[in-house]
């Protein structure tokens, strides 16, 4: 086993703490990443703000699909109304078909308090015997 002791594995720590230290302090100020950092930021930031005008506009291309799909539907159902107003007016000025005839019955009415036997007999044959 290569440390044996706490005071070795402490002396360990003390080394890389220090070379961590060192590296930051050598380093020369991060300027590569945070170039690269900024390059993504600002490519994403404009993504964003194409991807939000595409939601945009697709919306407002359905919502122009849907009134123009109205639209349609309006025209057409002014169309008929149209077509059936000229119907009518046609109606209107065309002769009747038959001419107007008053019916009258000279039958005498009948008494409807009375009702003749058969049509007051019950239906069932047990049931006679109320009657």
């Amino acid at each position: 086993m290569l440390f044996t002791t706490s005071t070795q594995y402490i002396a360990l720590a003390v080394a890389l703490i220090a070379g961590w230290l060192f590296g930051l302090a050598s380093h020369p100020g991060g300027r590569k990443w945070k170039t690269r950092y900024t390059a993504e930021r600002d490519a994403h930031a404009a993504t964003t703000r194409r991807v939000a005008e595409l939601e945009r506009d697709h919306g407002r291309l359905a919502e122009l699909e849907r009134d123009n799909a109205r639209i349609g539907e309006l025209e057409r159902e002014n169309a008929r109304i149209a077509e059936l107003e000229r119907e009518n007016e046609r109606l209107r000025a065309a002769p009747p078909v038959v001419e107007e005839r008053v019916v009258r019955d000279e039958r005498d009415f009948r008494d409807e308090g009375v009702v003749p036997r058969s049509s007051a007999a019950p239906a069932h044959p047990t049931d006679r015997r109320i009657i």
